[in-house]
């Protein structure tokens, strides 16, 4: 089990840039590690540019900034990164308050415990 404490970002609308809304801290247990695992060969076997996997907030144990606020809804976005196409995940949601999108900070699945 790996507890992340990671950047947040949110991006108010398609043709805005990327706003900072301070840290995100969620664990990932060894459910979620062996689905990034999957999804990343998924990626390495398909050619796709990226997979998504769906969470439970429950499970997340998610905690997120005054200025980010709760999030309705998460899922992981794994992605095949770097010159090596190394996966890589991070989170990304809703915003309960208004419906934004929310992502962390990109982290190596590898780098997992």
């Amino acid at each position: 089990m790996d507890t992340l404490t990671i950047e947040a970002w949110c991006k108010p609308g398609a043709d805005s840039q990327s706003i900072p809304v301070g840290l995100m801290k969620f664990t990932v247990d060894e459910q979620y590690h062996l689905a990034l695992e999957e999804a990343e060969q998924q990626l390495e076997d398909s050619g796709d540019s990226e997979a998504f996997v769906d969470v439970d907030l429950m499970d997340l144990d998610l905690t997120t900034s005054g200025e980010c606020g709760s999030l309705a809804d998460c899922q992981f976005r794994v992605y095949l990164g770097g010159m090596d196409k190394r996966g890589q995940f991070h989170l990304v949601g809703h915003r309960s308050s208004d419906g934004t999108l929310v992502y962390s900070n990109a982290v190596m699945v590898e780098s997992l415990g």
